[in-house]
């Protein structure tokens, strides 16, 4: 149940109303921007709401129980703020966005009607249409440890322990070779030939820095490293750019020991069985069946 301030609620009572709508909308990064409908310019609680940005909402829903209501908005990529490079970045990437109902002749008289978060954002012809998602969606997703053969930790955080920043996991390269999107050549690295598949690159120097990507693949062929890259970036990638890239993963109870000699910290059930044993039928006679280990 929402509870509408008395001032704005003797403003609704009027029968001459001077409502609009305002957006704040803020990045993973903490930066907000604000937006309203309004044909002029607006500002309360230090964020300014630009009018004339182009941004229209469509109709939200609003759903029983935990099912995920939500909305639309859409505007101009260039006059809303937001620009390609940021967006395919990932800047927006579960922003929050408030939803306020405003009397613009007196911003005192106001009252927030929702709090989401950026879910797709699709892009064309220099406009942008983003999903806004209700806070009910948050439990769609993965909370707690889960129960699963594979390290349920990302490589280098704090459940995982791995140092990351050590040279055996870790090192800088130069681009001598690319295709400007998603492969690249360097020489001098010096890791094995797949010691980086499924980790991670992060550009330094060039227009791309402080951007990371999963690497797909890497190859050491002759001196020369290769690296194919999950993500496109998000600007042409060129000779002499600059990276760091780190050691990868894939999770198995086997990597974590040989690899990382990380055993101790695994947070995964290596023996736990799969679907495919649980399913089957036992054979008469097959051993293992008295109830005891698989793993003696």
């Amino acid at each position: 149940m929402r509870t509408i301030p008395e001032n704005l609620s003797a403003h609704l009572a009027e029968g001459t109303t001077t409502l609009c709508h305002c957006w704040r909308l803020i990045r993973r990064d903490g930066v907000a921007f604000g937006f309203t409908d309004h044909d002029r310019d607006i500002s309360f609680s230090g964020t300014p709401y630009a009018a004339r940005s182009g941004l229209e909402a469509a109709e939200a829903t609003a759903e029983l129980g935990f099912a995920v209501g939500g909305g639309e908005v859409a505007g101009a990529l260039i006059s809303a703020g937001l620009t390609e490079d940021d967006i395919a970045s990932g800047l927006y990437d579960d922003a929050s966005v408030e939803t306020w109902l405003v009397n613009w002749s007196n911003v005192e008289e106001r009252v927030l009607l929702d709090i989401g978060s950026i879910g797709e954002i699709r892009r064309a012809d220099g406009s942008f249409v983003a999903e806004v998602r209700g806070l009910t969606h948050r439990f769609d997703e993965e909370r707690g440890r889960l129960f699963r053969a594979t390290c349920s930790a990302d490589l280098g955080n704090a459940q995982c322990g791995v140092n990351l920043t050590a040279s055996i996991y870790s090192d800088t390269g130069t681009v001598t070779r690319t295709d400007g999107a998603l492969s690249i050549a360097a020489s001098g690295i010096g890791f094995a030939d797949g010691w980086c598949n499924a980790g991670r690159l992060t550009w330094i120097v060039g227009d791309n820095a402080g951007v990371s990507v999963e690497i797909k693949v890497h190859r050491a062929i002759n001196g020369t490293d290769e690296f194919d890259l999950w993500q496109r970036a998000p600007q042409p990638i060129n000779i002499g750019d600059t990276f760091r890239v780190t050691a990868g993963c894939d999770k198995t109870h086997g990597m974590c020991r040989r690899k990382f000699d990380n055993a101790a910290n695994f947070r995964g059930f290596p023996h736990m069985l799969g679907n495919d044993f649980i399913i089957r039928m036992p054979q008469q006679g097959e051993p293992g069946l008295d109830g005891g280990s698989f793993f003696r």
